[in-house]
């Protein structure tokens, strides 16, 4: 597919199918875009749908038969879109940094495809709101999802949550939130191995449909 030039191709990008639940027109919303008015469409839609459909059939699919409705905050973004949020205080990282994250149509400096995207579980709410730690769902995510990034930021319990067709790619839990800040976990580290259970206690059985 050729990066779309009329209203009618970006309709026919959007309509495009992840998942069973998710379409390519779910993850191009963007706050940045639409305030300074830059257009968020993929260079590349080819790559972008691959990845897109890795995020979607393996981790965001499966969220959503599990725990139903997922949020998506942020996810796609050109890499004209992230280079400006970049450079004009916006919290993104430099593109190089964002290839195969939420620059979904660039491969990494491996030459690997991935996606991220940022979402908040509304089914977690209330025990966020009750306990303030985020801690229990990122385990849980972890143990049961093939996610190689977790990233958790203050506000709802909403988090970064990446997809990588390498499967060996090191795993990472890191927090901008209390009450844990910085590494949670990644390779070398204790608590890296084994199942984190006793932390997500009462949590339901991880479910998918395909």
């Amino acid at each position: 597919m050729r990066k779309p030039k009329t209203l009618r191709a970006l309709e026919t990008l959007g309509r495009v199918r992840l998942s069973r639940t998710f379409y390519m027109r779910n993850f191009l919303h963007s706050e940045v875009a639409n305030f300074y008015g830059l257009p968020n469409i993929p260079d590349d839609p080819d790559l972008a749908i691959a990845a897109g459909r890795g995020l979607c059939e393996n981790v965001l699919q499966p969220l959503h038969d599990t725990f139903g409705a997922v949020e998506i905050r942020s996810a796609f973004r050109s890499a004209r879109v992230n280079r400006y949020c970049n450079t004009h205080g916006g919290n993104c990282d430099a593109n190089n940094k964002n290839y195969a994250r939420h620059i979904w149509d660039r491969r990494d400096a491996d030459g690997s495809m991935g996606a991220v995207a940022s979402v908040m579980l509304p089914w977690y709410l209330p025990r966020y709101g009750t306990s303030g730690d985020w801690r229990p769902l990122a385990w849980w995510l972890f143990d049961k999802l093939p996610c190689w990034e977790l990233q958790f930021f203050p506000k709802n319990a909403v988090f970064n949550v990446g997809w990588h067709e390498n499967p060996d790619r090191p795993r990472l839990i890191r927090s901008y939130a209390p009450p844990q800040k910085g590494i949670v976990t990644r390779p070398g580290m204790a608590n890296y191995e084994g199942s984190h259970a006793k932390h997500y206690r009462g949590f339901p059985r991880l479910k998918h449909s395909a």
